[in-house]
């Protein structure tokens, strides 16, 4: 009933908005005037000056950088591009750099938007992996860090949004290509081509991208039965990703009546194979055969498939300005992975052939995501009225198929993978989200306030189960932006926003040993995180170019999904009581329960489960400063510094810890040293961010990230052709790791330890030779 009465009471609001008098004929900055002049591409290819953030007149806190800001570093990819901004953490294997942590929050906090579009994604946390779209295709990076009504709520930690590059903005063409040099002595290549101009009445830009990826890790795991205590064994593991990305855009604008027709589309192919090869020895030195334990390779064949479709048009309607907006995104993984091992015993000296096991798993992902938008702006007295609802229809469906095979003869092969068990599961999302957004100025203050309901029904079917649930949340939000001066500007955010529950927590399926002896259960009926968040800014414009700013944040988040204990006893746990009364039984034939020394049940695993407990909150301070030096007399020298202190609480059974994965600070600086006399360009970006610590049941992990050194060297021909020479991970980073692991919850408490083990991976330094040339 509640959700009734605030649909219709906003309903209501929307009705009188549509009815106001207005004055005007059509907003002004909506896109309906005629088309400016397109930049022109071929200032991609030889950048004459060196390029800073963005200051926006945008009243909610965006910062903005153009892709000539990363250019001169070579990204290869938009998560490439992130290492560069503020307060953007990542808690991947070194070189990589696939999801997002905004705030350090884990990705699912974090909105990917790819044109202020939602995109669905890999992760059962509903995360985009950023590196999957490439750098070339890209207009600009934006980081909305509070929310508007008029944008999903999906955005606890904020919002990223990458602006793809389109035919109304751009004029011109150019071809790009180059090499790689790995530090294993491997090449790979990369090319592509963007090509905009006018056609049928209207403009069309057109890019594609073939890029190379390749990644040679080194990894070494010391494992000890408790922190300072007895070494257990080793293991030696070299790690190859190797792999090409396939990528294309394509967008076309045409003016039709007093409206623009905007269509838009990307591809993105990711075709990769990961090879792990590890040996494990009971000797922290030696890699003799006389203390060699096992033998593991794992293969997984990973084809993943990104593309989105678009459609708006935008026209005067009812004294105002009404929008129309259709989008199609399907996200397909497909992805086969092999895990085979040789043990030896290591009772005998040297240790003995012990068996060889295999483990093949099929994993099938498609995601599927409908949606449309329909919105009116118009003016309303002193003020701009918008209002429209938002519907999004998602359906993801995921396979799994396991097959197992041994073998206990150490001359024979293993069988084939033919006897696959299998399990699928669907889930199917529908919202249907109206909202209503005011904003005005007076003088130097500038304001927006809207409420955005979000409503969202969720049906979930594992195998023989389903299961349904629905909820809703009301989110207003409110931003004041006050030019204290032409160059001084204060900011005042206030949002709502949710983070909806991941997949896996949803999904009705037990999963034995998930944490330790632990098992997991999922929870169908679970509701969303919500949040209450803050934002106070400062920004200060520096000469002509440089912007240095200044925010601080602070969210309040409810409703937490945390892992809690069911208290119904694991499979792990009866099973061990099943052996332990048939092993009493043997020894004590005709016994029965009253018999004396008869076990008792006393499980010490149990099954989890997710649900929505407690709070937590997460605060911290954004600087970030990007300028030429000409108050020095250096205005062909350019720095750029930002720097990020995060820190966060929350409850779970343990007791107190940050954030999951919440690194403390994160920044970088660097500078360019632009020779225009030479047509001569370069610089460097060093950076670097604290330790990350998780803790669930069974497992706390340490995290530890060694700093990264990028450089450059760029060489102009003329005014269209560009050469450069880049190097990064110049210092050899490392991510260093350290496992508590435990059996079970009580054991964790007790500090009763399963194993800890020290785990360090390397990689070595990648140089990038490419040139461009505009025509």
């Amino acid at each position: 009933m509640k959700r009734n009465l605030l649909s219709r009471a906003l309903s209501r609001a929307l009705f009188v908005a549509v009815l106001a008098p207005v004055s005007f004929t059509a907003v002004a900055d909506d896109g309906g005037d005629p088309a400016p002049d397109p930049k022109q591409l071929d200032a991609v290819v030889v950048q004459a000056d060196i390029a800073y953030r963005n200051r926006t007149d945008a009243v909610a806190p965006v910062l903005s950088y153009d892709l000539e800001y990363f250019q001169r570093f070579e990204p290869l990819t938009v998560g490439d591009m992130l290492k560069r901004v503020p307060s953007v953490a990542f808690v991947s294997d070194v070189l990589e750099y696939d999801g997002a942590q905004l705030r350090g929050l884990d990705p699912g906090y974090t909105q990917i938007l790819i044109n202020g579009k939602k995109v669905p994604g890999a992760g059962n946390d509903r995360s985009f992996f950023v590196d999957r779209i490439p750098a070339e295709l890209v207009e600009r990076i934006e980081i909305v860090r509070s929310a508007s009504a008029n944008r999903s709520g999906d955005a606890v930690a904020g919002a990223l949004n990458i602006v793809l590059r389109d035919a109304y903005e751009f004029d011109g063409s150019y071809v790009r290509g180059g090499v790689m040099h790995f530090d294993d002595g491997k090449y790979k290549n990369t090319y592509g081509a963007v090509s905009s101009g006018e056609v049928g009445g209207g403009r069309l830009l057109g890019g594609f991208n073939v890029q190379g990826r390749y990644n040679p890790k080194v990894k070494r795991s010391d494992r000890f039965d408790e922190p300072g205590g007895d070494f257990v064994d080793r293991e030696d593991q070299a790690d190859t990703r190797d792999g090409t990305d396939y990528s294309a855009n394509v967008s076309y604008t045409h003016d039709i009546g007093s409206g623009r027709l905007s269509l838009d589309g990307f591809y993105v192919r990711t075709d990769r194979d990961e090879t792990e090869h590890s040996l494990e020895y009971n000797d922290p030195t030696s890699s003799s055969r006389d203390n060699l334990l096992s033998v593991n390779d794992q293969f997984e064949n990973i084809k993943q498939d990104n593309w989105s479709f678009g459609a708006n048009y935008e026209f005067d309607m009812l004294g105002g300005r009404t929008e129309l907006d259709l989008d199609y995104a399907r996200f397909d993984d497909d992805t086969m992975a092999t895990e085979e091992e040789t043990g030896y015993d290591d009772e005998d000296t040297p240790p003995s052939f012990d068996g060889r096991e295999g483990t093949r798993t099929l994993s099938d992902i498609s995601d599927d995501e409908l949606g449309f938008k329909a919105a009116h702006k118009r003016e309303l007295g002193n003020a701009k009225v918008e209002f429209g609802v938002d519907y999004l229809d998602k359906q993801r469906d995921t396979g799994l198929q396991i097959a197992e095979v041994e073998s206990d003869d150490e001359d024979v092969a293993l069988p084939a993978y033919e006897d696959f068990e299998g399990m699928a599961s669907r889930i199917d999302e529908t919202r249907i989200d109206p909202y209503l957004m005011f904003s005005g100025a007076s003088g130097a203050l500038a304001w927006e306030a809207g409420l955005r309901y979000e409503t969202t029904d969720v049906d979930v079917r594992a195998d023989d189960t389903a299961a349904s649930n629905d909820y809703s949340t009301v989110l207003p939000s409110a931003h004041l932006k006050w030019d204290l001066t032409a160059d001084d500007r204060i900011s005042l955010s206030l949002a709502r926003t949710v983070r909806r529950p991941n997949f896996d927590q949803i999904l009705p399926l037990t999963l034995e040993e998930e944490f330790g002896d632990n098992d997991f259960v999922g929870n169908p009926l679970l509701e969303p995180e919500r949040a209450w968040g803050l934002d106070l800014g400062y920004e200060r414009r520096l000469g002509q170019r440089g912007v240095f700013g200044v925010n601080a944040f602070y969210r309040d988040i409810q409703d937490l999904i945390e892992t809690v204990n069911t208290g119904e006893p694991s499979s792990t746990a009866l099973g061990d009581f099943e052996d332990e009364v048939e092993e009493f039984l043997d020894e004590n034939p005709g016994a029965n329960e009253n018999t004396p020394g008869y076990p008792q049940f006393d499980p010490d695993s149990f099954v989890y489960t997710a649900r929505n407990v407690g709070d937590g909150y997460v605060y911290g301070i954004e600087f970030d400063l990007s300028t030429p030096l000409t108050v020095l007399g250096l205005p062909d020298t350019g720095v750029f510094v930002n720097y990020s202190w995060l820190d966060s609480s929350v409850d779970d059974e343990f007791g107190e810890r940050r954030f999951n994965n919440q690194a403390r600070y994160v920044y970088n600086v660097g500078f360019i040293q632009n020779l225009p006399d030479w047509g001569v360009s370069f610089g460097a970006s060093y950076r670097r961010q604290g330790d990350a610590y998780s803790r669930i049941v069974s497992e706390e992990v340490t995290t530890t990230y060694e700093g990264d050194l990028e450089v450059f060297v760029e060489k102009r021909f003329g005014d269209r052709m560009s050469v450069r020479l880049t190097g990064s991970n110049l210092l050899d980073a490392s991510k260093d790791e350290a496992f508590n692991k435990f059996d079970n919850a009580a054991d964790q408490i007790d500090r009763d330890f399963d194993e800890y083990e020290l785990e360090r991976e390397t990689a070595g330094p990648v140089y990038q030779l490419i040139a461009r040339y505009s025509f």
